[in-house]
């Protein structure tokens, strides 16, 4: 299927401290791309890949699993690490649950996590028996755009089952080697979500073995707090923990 306008992924060249972007479930880069930009702006080398079955139609997204994902993003952390010398990865959702198996399978590459409503958890009650489902109903209303303000994130108006029981996978591969997670983390987390519960962050906190978590509520904004009115917030303390963590500041 042609790819979505908006679903464009983004990179940009920039110093010696690099930022993957990882999006969502049936998201798209427009959810992080005003956030990657600006973090490119402030002199980084950034990357917004495109997960693949993302960006075009649901059907395609039902023909991926969670190793297409991962090995999507594992490339561009080995490309960003070809290119600079360390590398953060930012996430939101999905994202943040893709960011934290990089983290745990390639910790001397990942120099920390910036965490927007990370998932390892869902509010839906049926997300659960997807595998099951997924043999009786090809797909469910789409969970896009819950954000206060009218945003689009260029996410799919349905909802493949086999593709959340792919993700049911990814969950099940991250949540028992928490532990091997030791780099930094900066997470955010929406007072009221709708999509992913307070559980999931504090799954995070009590099962990593970092040294430094930093979490911050977002009072104004809900899930997609990137594109709501958090978003101003979560750019400017993620620069801020990037700076202190990297221990260079970034070239205006």
């Amino acid at each position: 299927m042609p790819q979505r306008p908006s679903s464009e992924p983004f990179h940009s060249p920039g110093g010696a401290t690099g930022v993957l972007f990882v999006h969502g479930f049936t998201g798209s880069p427009a959810s992080l791309r005003d956030w990657a930009e600006r973090t490119a702006a402030a002199g980084h080398t950034v990357a917004l890949p495109r997960l693949p079955g993302h960006g075009t139609h649901w059907r395609d997204l039902a023909r991926t699993s969670w190793r297409d994902w991962y090995d999507s993003v594992d490339d561009e952390l080995s490309e960003l690490r070809r290119r600079t010398d360390r590398v953060f990865v930012a996430g939101l959702s999905m994202g943040g649950a893709l960011g934290l198996m990089l983290a745990q399978r390639r910790p001397d590459d990942v120099a920390g996590l910036a965490l927007v409503n990370p998932a390892l958890t869902a509010a839906n009650p049926l997300l659960p028996f997807a595998g099951v489902l997924k043999y009786l109903v090809p797909s469910t209303r789409g969970i896009a755009n819950d954000a206060v303000r009218d945003i689009d994130e260029g996410a799919y108006e349905r909802t493949p089952t086999a593709a959340a029981a792919e993700m049911n996978r990814l969950w099940a591969s991250v949540r028992p080697y928490l532990d091997l997670v030791h780099c930094p983390l900066l997470i955010f987390r929406s007072a009221e979500d709708h999509v992913v519960p307070p559980t999931s962050v504090a799954l995070i906190r009590r099962q990593v073995s970092s040294l430094s978590i930093t979490e911050h509520v977002l009072t104004q904004s809900y899930h997609v707090a990137t594109m709501d009115n958090d978003a101003d917030f979560i750019v400017e303390k993620t620069l801020e923990f990037i700076a202190a963590e990297a221990g260079d500041p970034p070239t205006d």
